[in-house]
Protein backbone atom coordinates (compact mmCIF):
# COMPACT_ATOMS: atom_id res chain seq x y z
CA UNK A 1 0.00 0.00 0.00
CA UNK A 2 1.46 3.44 -1.04
CA UNK A 3 2.37 6.31 1.80
CA UNK A 4 -0.38 8.33 0.12
CA UNK A 5 -3.00 5.40 0.33
CA UNK A 6 -1.78 4.79 3.99
CA UNK A 7 -2.14 8.77 4.64
CA UNK A 8 -5.95 8.76 3.14
CA UNK A 9 -7.07 5.81 5.23
CA UNK A 10 -5.42 7.24 8.72
CA UNK A 11 -7.24 10.09 7.99
CA UNK A 12 -10.74 8.41 7.56
CA UNK A 13 -10.54 6.59 10.05
CA UNK A 14 -9.03 9.33 12.54
CA UNK A 15 -12.38 11.35 11.27
CA UNK A 16 -15.16 8.33 11.72
CA UNK A 17 -13.62 8.04 15.17
CA UNK A 18 -13.97 11.77 16.09
CA UNK A 19 -17.62 11.48 14.19
CA UNK A 20 -19.42 9.83 16.04
CA UNK A 21 -23.23 10.41 17.53
CA UNK A 22 -25.50 8.69 19.36
CA UNK A 23 -29.65 8.66 17.85
CA UNK A 24 -31.83 9.25 20.87
CA UNK A 25 -33.79 6.52 22.15
CA UNK A 26 -32.29 3.68 20.15
CA UNK A 27 -28.37 4.33 21.61
CA UNK A 28 -27.24 3.81 17.93
CA UNK A 29 -24.19 5.25 16.83
CA UNK A 30 -23.81 7.05 13.95
CA UNK A 31 -21.42 8.92 11.75
CA UNK A 32 -21.74 12.12 12.12
CA UNK A 33 -18.83 14.26 10.15
CA UNK A 34 -21.11 17.26 9.16
CA UNK A 35 -22.30 19.84 11.69
CA UNK A 36 -25.53 20.42 12.22
CA UNK A 37 -25.40 24.40 11.61
CA UNK A 38 -23.92 22.92 7.87
CA UNK A 39 -27.19 20.83 7.45
CA UNK A 40 -29.72 22.93 8.78
CA UNK A 41 -28.35 25.89 6.64
CA UNK A 42 -28.68 24.12 3.63
CA UNK A 43 -31.25 22.31 4.42
CA UNK A 44 -33.80 25.09 5.42
CA UNK A 45 -32.36 26.81 1.86
CA UNK A 46 -33.61 24.35 -0.02
CA UNK A 47 -36.40 23.61 1.92
CA UNK A 48 -37.74 27.59 1.05
CA UNK A 49 -37.10 27.21 -2.58
CA UNK A 50 -39.42 24.19 -2.27
CA UNK A 51 -42.21 26.03 -0.72
CA UNK A 52 -42.10 28.86 -3.01
CA UNK A 53 -43.70 26.72 -5.59
CA UNK A 54 -45.58 23.76 -3.73
CA UNK A 55 -48.80 23.87 -4.52
CA UNK A 56 -50.33 24.95 -0.94
CA UNK A 57 -53.35 22.89 -0.14
CA UNK A 58 -56.69 25.14 0.30
CA UNK A 59 -58.40 22.79 2.87
CA UNK A 60 -58.20 24.71 5.89
CA UNK A 61 -59.98 21.78 7.43
CA UNK A 62 -57.07 19.49 6.70
CA UNK A 63 -54.27 22.00 7.22
CA UNK A 64 -55.37 22.47 10.42
CA UNK A 65 -54.94 18.49 11.62
CA UNK A 66 -51.49 18.74 10.20
CA UNK A 67 -50.21 21.59 12.16
CA UNK A 68 -52.04 20.81 15.48
CA UNK A 69 -50.82 16.93 15.27
CA UNK A 70 -47.35 18.57 14.19
CA UNK A 71 -47.10 20.97 17.27
CA UNK A 72 -48.10 18.38 19.35
CA UNK A 73 -45.47 15.85 18.50
CA UNK A 74 -42.66 18.59 18.45
CA UNK A 75 -43.52 20.17 21.42
CA UNK A 76 -43.55 16.31 23.18
CA UNK A 77 -40.18 15.91 21.30
CA UNK A 78 -38.88 19.20 22.63
CA UNK A 79 -39.92 18.70 26.19
CA UNK A 80 -38.58 15.04 26.26
CA UNK A 81 -34.79 16.19 24.64
CA UNK A 82 -35.23 18.79 27.17
CA UNK A 83 -35.54 16.73 30.19
CA UNK A 84 -32.91 14.46 29.58
CA UNK A 85 -30.55 17.02 28.09
CA UNK A 86 -30.54 16.36 24.35
CA UNK A 87 -32.14 20.16 23.39
CA UNK A 88 -29.01 20.89 21.90
CA UNK A 89 -29.51 18.16 19.27
CA UNK A 90 -32.83 20.10 18.25
CA UNK A 91 -31.87 23.44 19.21
CA UNK A 92 -31.72 25.38 15.67
CA UNK A 93 -35.12 23.22 14.80
CA UNK A 94 -37.31 25.70 13.28
CA UNK A 95 -40.57 24.08 12.80
CA UNK A 96 -43.12 24.07 9.89
CA UNK A 97 -46.18 22.03 9.01
CA UNK A 98 -47.35 22.14 5.79
CA UNK A 99 -50.20 20.24 3.90
CA UNK A 100 -49.43 20.19 0.04
CA UNK A 101 -52.72 19.10 -2.80
CA UNK A 102 -50.71 16.46 -4.31
CA UNK A 103 -52.75 13.30 -4.82
CA UNK A 104 -49.32 11.24 -3.89
CA UNK A 105 -49.25 9.43 -0.82
CA UNK A 106 -46.16 11.22 0.88
CA UNK A 107 -44.47 12.73 3.53
CA UNK A 108 -41.10 14.09 3.99
CA UNK A 109 -39.85 16.08 6.96
CA UNK A 110 -36.08 18.20 6.05
CA UNK A 111 -33.78 18.52 8.81
CA UNK A 112 -34.86 20.90 11.19
CA UNK A 113 -38.10 20.12 11.28
CA UNK A 114 -39.37 21.45 7.97
CA UNK A 115 -42.42 19.19 7.37
CA UNK A 116 -44.83 18.73 4.69
CA UNK A 117 -47.78 15.96 4.31
CA UNK A 118 -49.43 15.26 0.74
CA UNK A 119 -52.92 15.22 0.76
CA UNK A 120 -53.10 11.70 -0.74
CA UNK A 121 -51.75 10.08 2.37
CA UNK A 122 -54.85 11.37 4.15
CA UNK A 123 -57.14 8.95 3.11
CA UNK A 124 -54.81 6.19 4.76
CA UNK A 125 -54.46 8.05 7.92
CA UNK A 126 -57.90 9.06 8.60
CA UNK A 127 -57.58 10.78 11.86
CA UNK A 128 -55.59 12.45 13.84
CA UNK A 129 -54.07 9.27 15.05
CA UNK A 130 -53.07 7.65 11.95
CA UNK A 131 -51.43 11.44 11.17
CA UNK A 132 -49.55 11.18 14.24
CA UNK A 133 -47.97 8.00 12.96
CA UNK A 134 -46.57 9.39 10.02
CA UNK A 135 -45.54 12.85 11.81
CA UNK A 136 -44.01 10.85 14.09
CA UNK A 137 -41.74 9.03 11.79
CA UNK A 138 -41.20 11.92 9.79
CA UNK A 139 -40.20 13.91 12.83
CA UNK A 140 -37.91 10.96 14.27
CA UNK A 141 -35.60 11.18 10.96
CA UNK A 142 -35.17 14.61 11.49
CA UNK A 143 -33.94 14.37 15.32
CA UNK A 144 -32.18 10.88 14.48
CA UNK A 145 -30.33 13.12 12.17
CA UNK A 146 -30.36 10.67 9.15
CA UNK A 147 -29.96 13.14 6.62
CA UNK A 148 -26.48 14.34 8.62
CA UNK A 149 -25.41 10.74 8.84
CA UNK A 150 -26.21 10.16 4.75
CA UNK A 151 -24.46 13.04 3.79
CA UNK A 152 -21.54 12.35 6.28
CA UNK A 153 -21.26 8.76 4.66
CA UNK A 154 -21.01 10.97 1.22
CA UNK A 155 -18.08 12.97 2.71
CA UNK A 156 -16.26 9.66 3.51
CA UNK A 157 -16.70 8.10 -0.20
CA UNK A 158 -14.68 12.02 -1.70
CA UNK A 159 -12.62 11.33 1.12
CA UNK A 160 -11.47 7.68 -0.89
CA UNK A 161 -10.63 9.59 -3.99
CA UNK A 162 -8.61 12.33 -5.14
CA UNK A 163 -10.85 14.75 -2.75
CA UNK A 164 -9.29 14.17 -0.16
CA UNK A 165 -7.96 17.88 0.00
CA UNK A 166 -11.00 19.65 -1.20
CA UNK A 167 -12.76 17.47 1.42
CA UNK A 168 -11.01 18.12 4.70
CA UNK A 169 -10.49 21.93 4.42
CA UNK A 170 -13.43 22.97 1.57
CA UNK A 171 -16.38 20.62 3.43
CA UNK A 172 -18.96 23.19 3.36
CA UNK A 173 -18.44 23.82 -0.43
CA UNK A 174 -19.01 19.71 -0.56
CA UNK A 175 -22.38 19.35 1.61
CA UNK A 176 -23.67 22.55 -0.70
CA UNK A 177 -22.63 20.06 -2.99
CA UNK A 178 -24.58 17.41 -1.87
CA UNK A 179 -27.36 18.79 -0.64
CA UNK A 180 -29.28 18.40 -4.16
CA UNK A 181 -28.48 14.99 -3.99
CA UNK A 182 -29.35 13.83 -0.51
CA UNK A 183 -32.58 16.40 -0.35
CA UNK A 184 -33.58 15.85 -4.27
CA UNK A 185 -35.38 19.17 -3.97
CA UNK A 186 -35.04 20.22 -7.47
CA UNK A 187 -38.95 20.35 -9.25
CA UNK A 188 -41.59 21.84 -7.65
CA UNK A 189 -42.90 18.36 -6.55
CA UNK A 190 -39.44 16.86 -5.58
CA UNK A 191 -39.19 14.98 -2.29
CA UNK A 192 -36.91 13.80 -0.03
CA UNK A 193 -34.84 10.67 -1.51
CA UNK A 194 -35.82 7.45 0.65
CA UNK A 195 -33.45 6.85 3.61
CA UNK A 196 -32.18 3.08 3.51
CA UNK A 197 -33.98 0.38 5.02
CA UNK A 198 -32.13 1.18 8.63
CA UNK A 199 -32.98 4.22 8.42
CA UNK A 200 -36.56 3.57 8.08
CA UNK A 201 -36.88 1.33 10.20
CA UNK A 202 -34.96 3.40 13.40
CA UNK A 203 -37.64 6.11 12.31
CA UNK A 204 -40.79 3.79 12.70
CA UNK A 205 -38.99 2.57 16.06
CA UNK A 206 -38.49 6.41 17.15
CA UNK A 207 -41.53 7.38 15.83
CA UNK A 208 -43.96 5.41 17.54
CA UNK A 209 -42.43 6.17 20.76
CA UNK A 210 -42.76 10.36 19.70
CA UNK A 211 -46.53 9.71 18.74
CA UNK A 212 -47.31 7.74 22.06
CA UNK A 213 -45.21 11.17 23.98
CA UNK A 214 -47.67 13.23 22.15
CA UNK A 215 -50.55 11.29 23.44
CA UNK A 216 -51.38 8.98 20.36
CA UNK A 217 -52.03 5.35 20.65
CA UNK A 218 -49.06 3.82 19.40
CA UNK A 219 -51.17 0.00 19.54
CA UNK A 220 -52.95 1.72 16.51
CA UNK A 221 -49.47 2.62 14.25
CA UNK A 222 -49.64 -1.18 12.68
CA UNK A 223 -53.55 -0.77 10.87
CA UNK A 224 -52.14 2.54 9.46
CA UNK A 225 -49.00 0.40 7.94
CA UNK A 226 -51.49 -2.42 6.91
CA UNK A 227 -53.81 0.50 5.14
CA UNK A 228 -50.67 1.55 2.97
CA UNK A 229 -49.42 -1.63 2.35
CA UNK A 230 -52.77 -2.63 0.62
CA UNK A 231 -53.10 0.49 -1.52
CA UNK A 232 -52.46 -1.27 -4.77
CA UNK A 233 -50.18 -3.16 -7.10
CA UNK A 234 -47.52 0.15 -7.12
CA UNK A 235 -45.41 0.43 -3.91
CA UNK A 236 -46.10 3.89 -2.38
CA UNK A 237 -43.16 6.00 -2.46
CA UNK A 238 -43.11 6.74 1.17
CA UNK A 239 -43.02 3.11 1.28
CA UNK A 240 -40.07 2.46 -1.27
CA UNK A 241 -37.05 1.41 0.78
CA UNK A 242 -39.10 0.32 4.43
CA UNK A 243 -38.68 -3.41 5.58
CA UNK A 244 -41.24 -5.65 3.97
CA UNK A 245 -44.69 -5.33 5.62
CA UNK A 246 -43.94 -9.01 7.54
CA UNK A 247 -40.72 -7.80 9.32
CA UNK A 248 -42.32 -4.47 9.99
CA UNK A 249 -45.20 -5.83 11.82
CA UNK A 250 -42.85 -7.51 13.77
CA UNK A 251 -41.06 -4.78 14.84
CA UNK A 252 -43.84 -2.86 15.49
CA UNK A 253 -45.08 -5.81 17.72
CA UNK A 254 -41.81 -5.97 19.35
CA UNK A 255 -41.67 -1.98 20.33
CA UNK A 256 -45.06 -1.59 21.32
CA UNK A 257 -44.21 -2.61 25.04
CA UNK A 258 -41.53 0.21 25.05
CA UNK A 259 -43.88 2.94 23.37
CA UNK A 260 -47.07 2.62 25.63
CA UNK A 261 -44.22 3.34 28.49
CA UNK A 262 -44.41 6.77 27.30
CA UNK A 263 -48.55 6.48 26.13
CA UNK A 264 -50.74 9.40 28.66
CA UNK A 265 -54.03 9.66 26.60
CA UNK A 266 -55.40 13.49 26.73
CA UNK A 267 -58.05 12.95 24.11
Amino acid sequence: MSMKRSFKNLIIVALIAAGCSTVPLTGRKQLHLVSNEEVLTSSFSQYDEYIKTAPISKDKQKTDMVVKVGKRIAAAVEQYMKSNGMESRIREFQWEFHLVADATPNAFCMPGGKIVVYEGILPYTQDETGLAVVLGHEVAHAVAEHSNERMSQQLVVALGGEALNATVTNKSELVKEFAPVIYGLGSQLAVMLPYSRAHESEADHIGLIFMAMAGYDPSMAGKFWLRMSQSGSKTPEFLSTHPSDHTRAEKIRSWLPEAMKYYRPVF
